[in-house]
């Protein structure tokens, strides 16, 4: 995914490069027959060419290390060879300081005005204007990714490699900025139009990356989390979230079952079988989307339950990926299998305790005790039976323990002292993005934008595809049908970079600091990201999930040790062997994880959903039947159904079952009813104002202590005030002289309006 199929030709010229100074040092021999030390002096004679005047012998050098990051596949017999050798040369290259010093030339790059000013003046930019920068991040994403990626056979110091890696990108040291940084400046200068050439799918990828390795992935920040509420002493958690979705089927029935059930009926004699109703065609609650697309020849929105076109060969998929071996006569009586009890366990928050408490109290009683849960005087027996299963089920989260500490930090500022903040790799990305950070995230979602299939070319939209079309725009049929794939496996590679690297941000933050995680969010729903998720939903999901936007033989490592075969429009358009493309699949899953991170718990933002006539929409990418999927738009749909009425939810009944056969209950929680007391829409936008509030006090508490001096002592004493050394410029003893002529002596002193001030 980090080349286009454009830049193919850059593989021969890489080659070229690297082998007409390697055949000029070294003589009969290969690189893979030298010893490590032969091929670490000449990884130096390379590197050393990196810091010549010449661009072009600059350039060359910078290629020739590029060909050994992408495993000198001259040398290679297959693709098993070139990933090893990319691998082993990555971390030869690393141990080597090329790292450091592609940093530097990035840097240049960069800085470059020339490079800028020449880009912003052609009418259309090329693949040309970003050589070196491309060349550039290519190289340092090799390296990257290769070294990241833990495998078994890993000799010592190549694990020592990883973490001094690891260590250098998540530190800064000689810059005072985290390499992620220098890649978030990129994505912000070249939105802001001042440099169109920026290859923006090589920089994004590459901010991806860096980001899992240095903050970790999903697994890792299962463990941290684990660590954390032990080290707050928390209970354990309940379960571990990612096995439980590994093991979670999709809602939707095979099709055999539905057979099998037909059968049984007409065994016992039932001829006349009721046709299954359609969920949609109950609606009377008026799902018509605003913006919804006419689907050509089939409109899906009619089709819940009866299968056809794709979803029928989906079934057919999972049908042969469950029953392999079984005879076609004989109906599978056994792999019919129900669910044992519900995948997760309960929730209760402590504000769901006082809740129902308040209500019990008020209803026997005649009064409330506030925030107290322990006194149940005066209750009738079941109510302490509730009361003792809801504390069974409490869950305490880190983020509540954060806000509590923050609470008393602010009540009392000087009796608690300073706050120790561990220097976690997020906290050190969180206070150098700080600053900048709304300009970043306004960015990512301008491009998410340009990139998303359902947006239309508008003039004022950024030009994303400078790092894919070539300098000479193709001039036949099958050369147009290859850079139409091109461009729409481009746009797909830019959602999924963009998609992963928020879901992973705002995941570190939440665990790092709620409050860090809630000022990110704040200014992705200020940026509009709530519409540009459901805009990007609102297309047939089921062909974009499908979609075979890709021309395997020319997919690296593939073209690289094999021939070409002639490409004909007939090959093209039948793409590659994949039933799915598994690209948009996790894309689809990040962006609906996002929307359910900036929603959850916010009624405002919640009502945003319903506003945009997210139901439909939701509803249709239920279709994909993948169970992590559904869990995620399930969850959306969840928070919303109290708010949508009661005709939608009478309507709708096979999707609220779902919901309940998928998704964690919250003891207290009247999703299926709308009674819920939080269902109330007056105080929205003072529940944002709130926590903006908060998100302020707590980043000027933190990170503005220079500017905040109403608590730093003040010296009263003139003699000690008189006595302060006090460093002045170099050139005060040349003015000295002219500053008191002009503002003493000159000065006319009148001392009788001392006397109006007594």
């Amino acid at each position: 995914e980090l080349y286009s199929y454009t830049e193919e030709p850059e593989f021969i010229t890489n080659r070229r490069c690297f082998e007409e100074d390697f055949h000029a040092q070294v003589q009969g021999k290969r690189w893979l027959e030298l010893e490590v030390a032969q091929q670490k002096a000449y990884v130096m004679r390379l590197l050393d060419g990196l810091e010549v005047v010449s661009r072009d012998k600059r350039l060359r050098a910078a290629r020739a290390v590029l060909y050994l990051a992408q495993g000198t596949f001259g040398d290679c017999d297959n693709e098993d060879d070139v990933l090893h050798w990319s691998r082993h040369n990555s971390f030869l290259l690393y141990q080597m300081g090329t790292f450091s010093a592609f940093l530097e030339l990035l840097n240049m790059e960069i800085d470059n005005s020339q490079a800028c000013s020449s880009a912003l003046r052609k009418p259309a930019i090329s693949l040309a204007d970003s050589t070196e920068l491309r060349v550039l991040l290519s190289v340092m994403y090799l390296m990257v990714e290769n070294i990241r990626v833990e495998q078994e056979p890993d000799p010592p110091n190549w694990k020592a490699c990883r973490e001094t890696f690891r260590t250098e990108l998540r530190f800064p040291v000689h810059t005072e900025e985290p390499f992620a940084l220098l890649l978030f400046t990129m994505v912000t200068k070249f939105c802001s139009g001042h440099a169109p050439h920026f290859p923006m799918r090589k920089v994004l990828l590459l901010l991806w990356k860096v980001l899992l390795f240095t903050l970790g992935g999903f697994e890792a920040l299962q463990a941290m989390k684990v660590k954390k509420r032990e080290e707050l002493g928390l209970p354990p958690l309940p379960e571990d979230s990612i096995q439980v979705m590994r093991s979670m089927r999709a809602a939707s029935p095979p099709t055999y079952s539905i057979e099998l059930v037909e059968q049984q009926q007409q065994k016992r004699g039932h001829r006349s079988r009721r046709p299954l109703v359609k969920q949609d065609s109950l609606d009377i609650y008026n799902e018509r989307d605003p913006f919804k697309n006419d689907e050509a020849g089939i409109d899906e929105e009619e089709n819940d339950d009866v299968d056809s076109g794709i979803e029928g060969e989906l079934d057919l998929m999972e049908r042969d990926a469950i029953i392999p071996a079984m005879p076609a006569q004989r109906p599978p009586m056994e792999r019919v299998s129900f669910p044992k009890g519900l995948p997760w366990a309960p929730k209760v928050r402590q504000k769901d305790i006082e809740h129902f408490l308040e209500a019990s109290r008020n209803k026997f009683i005649g009064f409330t005790l506030g925030q107290d849960t322990e006194t149940l005087i005066g209750l009738p027996r079941p109510i302490h039976e509730s009361v003792k299963t809801l504390k069974q089920h409490k869950y305490i989260s880190i983020s509540d323990v954060q806000i509590k500490n923050e609470e008393e930090l602010e009540k009392c500022p000087m009796s608690l002292g300073e706050e120790e903040v561990q220097e976690t790799p997020c906290e050190i990305l969180y206070r150098a993005m700080l600053y900048n950070l709304p300009q970043y995230m306004i960015a990512l979602l301008k491009i998410l934008l340009a990139a998303a299939p359902t947006s239309k070319a508008k003039t004022d939209s950024i030009n994303i595809l400078a790092d894919v079309l070539p300098e000479e725009m193709p001039i036949t049929v099958l050369q147009s049908m290859k850079l139409g794939i091109d461009v729409n496996r481009h746009k797909e590679i830019i959602v999924k970079s963009i998609s992963a690297l928020l879901l992973l941000l705002l995941k570190h933050l939440k665990l790092n600091h709620i409050y860090q995680f809630e000022y990110v969010s704040q200014h992705l729903v200020f940026a509009n990201c709530i519409p540009l998720i459901l805009k990007f939903f609102n297309q047939n999901i089921l062909s974009y999930i499908t979609a075979k936007n890709s021309i395997s033989v020319l997919d690296y490592p593939y073209c690289t040790v094999h021939d070409l075969p002639e490409l004909t429009a007939e090959s093209l358009e039948a793409g590659d062997n994949n039933q799915f493309c598994w690209r948009n699949l996790f894309s689809c899953i990040n962006l609906l994880r996002v929307l359910n991170k900036l929603t959850k718990w916010k009624h405002s933002r919640t009502m945003m959903l319903v506003v945009f006539k997210s139901a439909p929409i939701l509803k249709r990418a239920l279709k994909v039947k993948q169970a992590m999927m559904q869990l995620y738009v399930l969850k959306l749909l969840k928070i919303q159904t109290k708010y949508l009425g009661r005709q939608w939810r009478k309507s709708n009944m096979k999707t609220m079952s779902a919901i309940y056969q998928k998704v964690r209950h919250r003891m207290n929680d009247d999703w299926a009813y709308g009674n819920d007391i939080d269902a109330r829409p007056w105080d929205f936008q003072a529940e944002e104002c709130t926590l903006r509030a908060n998100i302020e006090a707590f980043n000027s508490r933190r990170y503005d202590k220079p500017q905040d001096s109403e608590f730093a002592p003040v010296d009263n004493c003139l003699q000690s005030v008189l006595g302060q050394r006090l460093e002045l410029p170099e050139d005060f003893h040349y003015s000295y002289e002219l500053w008191l002529e002009r503002e003493v002596f000159s000065q006319p002193i009148r001392w009788e309006e001392l006397l109006h001030y007594q």
